[in-house]
This record gives structure tokens, C-alpha cells and sequence, in this order.
């Protein structure tokens, strides 16, 4: 059973990205030894190196596919990452992890080198693994962060907000309204999402609740209607005009717009829905 123990419980819980990158190191250790990187990047049994299905060409595969060098071996190179490398590297190792099921006991004891030589291997599986690891480091990490199921770096809901993220969007149209509001979502918590970013993000919402107003006439008092578009026309999220508010902490501010716009959606798609 995972617990946590005295000084974490009892801690504010957050760590710098020196903590983080240490943290991480330890974790990820535990993975190669336990074979989840063999598949892919292979492993060294004593002199010997096993080869994965890049490692012929790992440097230039590396490369291609990050557009860096000097990023492996990950413990000579970790304490040289800037926050950007370290999410490269960890949604490219997502990428490539799988847990081994099928394999032969190497031997320390008999000169070997102390793991098993798998010969099959579960993507799903590896995948969920190293997110379940790697995601309780993540969440203490400035305000949190986790990898996703398709292995993006994405900031973490508020507090009680997760559900928001995870809830089905109850509707058969997705141009109209499933496709925008998960674009959306998605740009709202993209770990280098900037305040552009997330007003577009709640400038999508806005489209869709625009597209949903007969709806809103139909089950919101004339006064939360007016309240709901008059967020994104006047307070410079739609116009950009002398007229529009914008003096306000948009930092703070586009989070809260954000999140009532997208509970407002689940609302009103929910009780369409039940009064269909």
C-alpha cells in the first residue's frame, strides 16, 4: 500500500527543481533496473551493451526527435537541464517505456548482471507505470504538474477542479462543442502555456457557450446569461477596444474565467441533456 510518511504529510509538500531532478534520477533508476527502458534503449549486462530498438542509433535518434544534444546518458546530463530539457526527456522516455513480462534471470552471483533479459514487453503497461511514478513527483513541483495519458507535461488542475478535466462532455457534436472544449482544455494546461495561451483557451470556451445560447435562454435566468457573455465581451477576452476592462491580475483572473466557463458548459450540456 503507497503512503506517504512523517516529514512529507506534515511538509507544505513543495520542492524546488533541484529536488525535483534528484527525485527524479532515483525513480528513474529504479525503472532501468527493473527493464522498463530495454526495449527501446537497451541495457548493459556487465561489458556487454543488449541492444534496444534505437540504441544502434540512439545520438542521431535523440536528435531527430528533440531537436538536442548532450541530453543522455541522463545521469552525467541531468544536473545541465533547464526545466524545458527535463519535460523533453520525460515525455520522450514515456514514449519509450515498456514493462517487460516475459524474460531470464541474469545472475549476478554467476557474473551476470543482476536483471532480467526480457523478451516481451507491454507498452500500456510500462506506460501506466512511469506515469503513476513520475506523476507523484510531479504534482509538488511549482503548482503541480502531471504526465498525461497521451504523455504531455500538463499544469494541474486547482484544487477540486480535477473532475472538470476528466468528465465525460455529454453531447454526440464534436465539431461544435467536444472538439473545441478538449482543444481548449488542453491549451489551458500545456506546462509552457502562456497568458495568450489561456486566453485563447477561454476564448474557445466562449465560442461554444456562443453557440450553446439558445440553450442558456432556455434554463439560465436572463441575468447569469447576461453575467456569462459579459465576461468575454467586456473584459478584453473577445473585443479589443477602449472600452473593454483589463485592468485586473490576469494570472489569477484567467484561471477563475477558465474554469467557470467550463463548469458552465458541463451544466448546461448536463441539463439539456436531462430535459431532452
Amino acid at each position: 500500500m503507497e503512503r506517504e510518511y512523517y516529514s512529507v504529510r506534515t511538509g507544505d509538500g513543495k520542492i524546488d527543481f533541484g529536488m525535483l531532478k534528484d527525485l527524479f534520477l532515483s525513480n528513474y533508476n529504479i525503472l532501468n533496473k527493473e527493464g522498463y527502458f530495454q526495449e527501446y534503449i537497451g541495457f548493459w549486462c556487465n561489458n556487454d551493451h543488449i541492444q534496444g530498438k534505437v540504441s544502434n542509433h540512439f545520438s542521431d535518434y535523440i536528435f531527430l526527435k528533440m531537436r538536442k544534444k548532450n541530453l543522455f546518458p541522463i545521469p552525467t546530463s541531468l544536473n545541465n537541464y533547464s526545466e524545458e530539457d527535463f519535460f523533453d526527456v520525460l515525455e520522450f522516455l514515456y514514449d519509450h517505456c515498456s514493462k517487460g513480462h516475459i524474460g531470464i534471470y541474469c545472475d549476478e552471483t554467476r557474473f551476470g548482471c543482476g536483471r532480467y533479459h526480457y523478451e516481451s514487453y507491454s507498452k500500456l503497461d510500462g506506460k501506466q507505470h512511469f506515469r503513476n511514478t513520475m506523476n507523484i513527483i510531479l504534482r509538488d513541483y511549482k503548482d503541480g504538474f502531471e504526465i498525461s495519458e497521451n504523455g504531455e507535461i500538463l499544469i494541474l488542475s486547482d484544487n477540486g477542479l480535477t473532475n472538470l478535466f476528466e468528465a465525460d462532455i455529454p453531447t454526440d457534436d464534436a465539431g461544435n462543442i467536444s472538439n473545441k472544449m478538449n482543444s481548449a482544455i488542453l491549451k489551458f494546461r500545456k506546462a509552457k502555456s502562456t497568458l495568450d495561451d489561456r486566453k485563447e483557451a477561454i476564448r474557445e470556451l466562449a465560442d461554444v457557450l456562443e453557440f450553446l445560447r439558445p440553450e442558456i435562454k432556455k434554463h439560465l435566468d436572463k441575468k447569469d446569461e447576461n453575467d456569462i457573455f459579459n465576461i468575454a465581451n467586456n473584459f478584453g477576452i473577445r473585443h479589443h477596444n477602449a472600452d473593454q476592462k483589463t485592468n485586473y491580475n490576469k494570472e489569477i483572473w484567467y484561471s477563475w474565467i477558465f474554469y467557470y466557463y467550463l463548469a458552465t458548459l458541463h451544466t448546461v450540456l448536463r441539463i439539456s441533456k436531462i430535459k431532452s
